[in-house]
């Protein structure tokens, strides 16, 4: 725990399980009363011993000395050996009255890995640090510790890392970025039908993501998975304003190599770009104003999902940016130069635009039944609001399951311990299961004060194998013979529960009152009747 410490960016490491030893003294009552000691003097000799001592100073040959009485020892034969009492003169050793040998701390928390004893570490960081790059830190520092421990004793298992989590979450948005990417290509080429316009449209898309970074940099903003989901979602709207930019621009060279009077290339594309410039310019804005009440959400809410109102903001001013300065260059430099400018559509826009056709035509033909359905298609809109599912934040998949074990309160440490382990055992039994740890009650420097009724079990799941539901379902049925209230989630997702409502559950169900046994029989009927509704 000191080591880790030390790591900039560490705010907190609490360790919970295996035994703290400390000098463990019996006395013996029977001697005691036959020497004539009392328990207030064997208690008085006890707290003399082993203390540090100041002497003052001492000059010596012009120099001063520090006089120090170092009294402290770990050696059990210099405990036995202190004096605790007077005899007709004689000293009377501890040893003499009491057993004197090592015991363990008193404790109220106990911790397991794979089904064997161990020492878990909870390691906090502080806000603002990299989790990634301080998650690197920490296994470093583990992998240096692991040279000193003794035989037998591994110190780098890690059952929960927070920055896999991260990773996970990086590599599902760089997938996400390059597939947009390439669909956004292949169905700008599809209406364009030109592979110069097509590419002047797509470098909208890592100037302005390129642009959003610079201008994150500048202002002290962090990158993470909700700035990074942020420009995810703003990626198809990217190429929106250059689009529109390029695609009059286009029109308006193609008409003036038509005219048998021709103007200079720079005032056409400058004119056409400023016919279409209020357009994008307010449907831009108009876009920014549907992400701004994202900003009057509070608490956890606002916290988690500002930066990815900032970031689709900024990516989408910074595409507006590209597309009024540089997309009007690069068509200067690019489509002149162009040998052929077709007057036509493609072929897909032609097929659009003649059944386009047809529908308005039809529309126009039959204008009370359209209004009607249109009406009607509103109406049944807002009559199924209510029957939406709604949640804060979609499941995650974290990779990692914790469940939660409530025994009765009022059990012993040694027997919820021991529950544990038989826990540990039967979901180490699922083949998907890589790993268990399990925390039993509460480590001294927790800030969390769970009773001893109380486990957590962190598992690490092997990647692929049966669907989520199945393996979930089979924890659940292993350890439903177990005489506790069991609850399965995810380390991030109890943690955010656990802030949003108090609990670490998906749905928590609170009774309050003053009489407890009141309470527990309201609690078990409401429980037993919610289980009846469970399909």
């Amino acid at each position: 725990r000191p080591r880790l410490l030390t790591i900039p960016g560490v705010s907190q490491v609490i360790p919970i399980g295996g035994e703290v030893r400390q000098f463990r003294i019996q006395p013996d009552l029977e001697l005691l009363h036959a020497l004539d000691l009392t328990h207030e003097q064997l208690t008085a000799a006890l707290r003399q011993f082993g203390v540090n001592a100041g002497g003052g100073y001492v000059d010596q040959a012009g120099r001063e000395f520090l006089i120090r009485n170092i009294g402290r020892t770990i050696s059990l034969d210099d405990l036995r050996r202190a004096t605790v009492g007077f005899r007709e003169g004689q000293p009377i050793a501890l040893s003499q009255v009491a057993q004197v040998d090592f015991g363990a701390r008193f404790r109220r928390g106990e911790a397991g890995v794979d089904g064997g004893p161990a020492v878990i570490l909870a390691i906090s960081k502080q806000p603002g640090a990299d989790t990634i790059r301080l998650t690197r830190a920490v296994e470093a520092a583990l992998a240096e510790l692991q040279a000193g421990m003794p035989r037998g004793v591994v110190a780098d298992r890690v059952k929960f890392r927070q920055a896999d989590f991260i990773q996970q979450s990086i590599a599902n948005l760089e997938q996400v970025l390059k597939e947009a990417f390439v669909v956004v290509a292949i169905v700008l080429f599809a209406f364009l039908l030109n592979a110069r316009t097509t590419f002047i449209s797509l470098t909208a898309i890592p100037l302005s993501i390129l642009l959003t970074a610079i201008l994150f940099a500048a202002f002290g903003l962090s990158i993470n998975t909700m700035t990074l989901g942020g420009i995810a979602i703003a990626v198809g709207e990217l190429v929106d304003d250059a689009v529109v930019d390029v695609e009059n621009i286009f029109r308006r060279l193609r008409e003036n190599r038509e005219r048998g009077d021709p103007v200079p290339i720079l005032s056409v594309i400058s004119n056409a770009s400023s016919e279409v410039r209020s357009g994008i310019v307010y449907a831009t804005l108009i876009i920014v104003l549907v992400f701004l009440p994202l900003f009057a959400l509070s608490g956890i809410e606002g916290r988690l999902f500002a930066p990815l109102g900032i970031a689709y903001i900024v990516s989408i001013l910074c595409s507006l940016l590209v597309a009024v300065t540089v997309t009007p260059v690069l068509c200067y430099y690019l489509l002149p130069r162009m040998k052929r400018m077709g007057a036509h559509d493609g072929w897909l826009v032609r097929r659009l635009k003649a059944g386009n056709d047809v529908a308005l035509r039809w529309a126009f033909g039959h204008r009370s039944l359209v209004i009607g359905v249109a009406a009607a298609g509103v109406a049944l809109a807002a009559a199924t609001v209510p029957l939406l599912p709604r949640a804060f934040l979609p499941p995650f998949n974290e990779g990692t399951l914790v469940i939660g074990l409530t025994y009765q309160p009022g059990i012993s440490l040694t027997q919820s311990d021991a529950l544990g382990r038989v826990a540990e055992r039967l979901v180490m039994e699922v083949p998907e299961v890589k790993g268990v740890g399990r925390r039993t009650g509460r480590a001294e420097l927790d800030e969390h004060a769970e009773g001893v009724h109380s486990s957590e079990l962190d598992l690490d799941l092997k990647p692929g194998g049966r669907p989520r539901a199945e393996i979930l379902a089979d924890i659940r049925g292993r350890l439903s013979a177990l005489p506790a209230a069991i609850n399965l989630g995810q380390p991030i997702s109890h943690r955010l529960d656990h802030m949003l409502s108090g609990v670490r559950a998906q749905i928590a169900l609170k009774v309050f009152g003053d009489d407890l046994d009141t309470l527990r029989t309201l609690s078990e009927t409401l429980r037993a009747r919610l289980a009846s509704r469970v399909p």
